[in-house]
């Protein structure tokens, strides 16, 4: 449990300048639990705090573990340069409090996106030691055939690789689809594994990360979620 002034708590919250927060809040667009309050200066619990700012109410989270349906054509990147970035389809005050993607997808790559402002979950989610495994379903140029599944489960040689990247599982799920679950993480994996394996990934899809998987939180591309504690339990 932490007490912090109602200014201090809408800047944690993203809300803006701590300038901006307290006028908000002497302007009357601020109110705690219900209740109104005007003296930016009052100090609150944060433990189940409920914020409500221009109508619209916010419950206080010291962090914020975000899971977004990315649709094609975004970029995972916080100054884009050829399509808009992830962070335009979450509310402003997101951008205000740091919040960054876990990882990147592809611009033209859909699925599953964990994004938050926790530096330590960023680092421990992305980091390549621990082995999270991610499905994939890849649409292929060419049919599937068992001679390609089999390569991509013994392994291929990438530029720059040291050693044969391989796929934890590869599944026929169509006469061009695979179902693919990876854990190294490499860039561009999917995609260069298939060019490697002498076919050509048209589209590329994240359904789940861990246990954790998209169809489970029903978001439509663009649409996103909180994460509770026991769904992150489920990346590990």
């Amino acid at each position: 449990m932490s007490k912090l002034s109602l200014d201090r708590i809408l800047q944690s919250q993203g809300f803006g300048t701590r300038k901006y927060c307290r006028a908000l809040i002497e302007d009357g667009e601020v109110s705690v639990n219900s209740a109104p309050h005007t003296n930016y200066k009052t100090t609150f619990d944060t433990d189940n705090l409920v914020l409500t700012v221009f109508g619209e109410e916010w419950t206080y989270r010291e962090h914020v573990y975000i899971a977004l349906h990315k649709p094609a054509n975004f970029e995972c990147s916080r100054k884009p340069s050829h399509h808009p970035g992830v962070l335009t389809l979450l509310p402003e005050q997101f951008t205000w409090r740091d919040v960054q993607p876990v990882g990147r997808l592809d611009h033209d790559t859909t699925g599953m996106l964990l994004m938050s402002d926790d530096g330590p979950f960023i680092h421990a989610q992305s980091s390549p030691k621990r082995h999270v495994p991610k499905i994939y379903q890849a649409t292929t140029q060419e049919p599937v055939t068992q001679q390609l599944v089999e390569k991509l489960l013994e392994g291929v040689n990438l530029h720059d690789e040291p050693a044969p990247l391989k796929a934890l599982t590869c599944i026929q799920r169509g006469e061009h689809q695979l179902e693919i679950v990876l854990e190294q993480g490499k860039y561009h994996q999917v995609k260069r594994m298939l060019a490697a394996a002498d076919n050509h990934c048209l589209a590329l899809h994240r359904s789940a990360i861990g246990s954790l998987t998209l169809d489970s939180l029903g978001l439509a591309e663009g649409e996103w979620c909180f994460l509770d504690q026991a769904q992150l339990d489920l990346l590990a």
